[in-house]
């Protein structure tokens, strides 16, 4: 235990998030990720800071999570959706 923080990007949020076991309360995903940086196209906020400023009480799966995530994240935030341009 030595105070270690995650690094992970937004595109690669649902990695992480899948570690969790679903249902999970907003407290106990809150707590799970405390030590997670999330990096953004405009700084780097703490995921699990983000995640207890969600108005969900429990979130019932990946995609529940991840989208209440987007929710709370300021918009300049995001920069470009997940779509890239060119082939895919």
């Amino acid at each position: 235990m030595g105070g270690d923080t995650t690094s992970v990007k937004l595109n690669q949020v649902e990695s992480v998030l899948e570690d969790l076991e679903y249902p999970v309360t907003r407290d106990e995903a809150a707590a799970a990720y405390d030590d997670v940086t999330l990096v953004l196209a405009e700084g780097e906020r703490n995921l699990g800071d983000l995640i207890s400023k969600s108005s969900d009480d429990q979130f019932d799966s990946v995609d529940d999570l991840e989208s209440e995530l987007h929710n709370v994240l300021p918009r300049e935030a995001v920069g470009e959706p997940y779509q890239s341009e060119g082939e895919g």
